[in-house]
């Protein structure tokens, strides 16, 4: 499998890190960010239609590049009925993903990444989190 581009790390790495008490760590594939051992951020890339299971999530043999991440109940919905380049995971109830385009608009992937920080976050942490912006 192929890296995450180092310019994607960079973007994710400023993002997740400035989080209370995270740490990145290699993954199966990719790399993730975590919160006491939770993962809250995951990027890998798709290529070759491998992983199988991101692959038929979102229809693309790739390469492409992906990062899940966890939704709130309101925001999974939305996310769940806006379609392409988002897709919703069919492991853990709350699990996003978004393909990550040229377009990507990466003020709205730090707040999404922020939500999914406070959703797998103690209540303390949260307490301490700035939202972006």
């Amino acid at each position: 499998m192929p890296d995450v581009s180092l310019d994607v790390v960079e973007r994710l790495r400023a993002i997740c890190l400035a989080l209370p008490d995270t740490y990145e760590e290699t993954a199966w594939t990719g790399l993730r960010w975590c919160v006491r051992r939770k993962t809250f951020a995951h990027a890998l890339v798709i290529d070759d239609g491998r992983p199988e299971a991101y692959a038929r999530f979102i229809a693309d043999e790739g390469p492409v590049t992906v990062v899940t991440f966890r939704a709130p109940g309101d925001e999974l919905e939305a996310l769940r009925q806006a379609g392409p380049p988002f897709f919703v995971a069919r492991w853990g109830r709350d699990v996003v993903g978004l393909e990550l385009r040229d377009d990507t608009d990466w003020d709205e992937l730090a707040e999404m990444l922020t939500d999914s920080f406070c959703v797998m976050a103690p209540q303390k942490l949260v307490d301490r989190v700035v939202p972006p912006g």
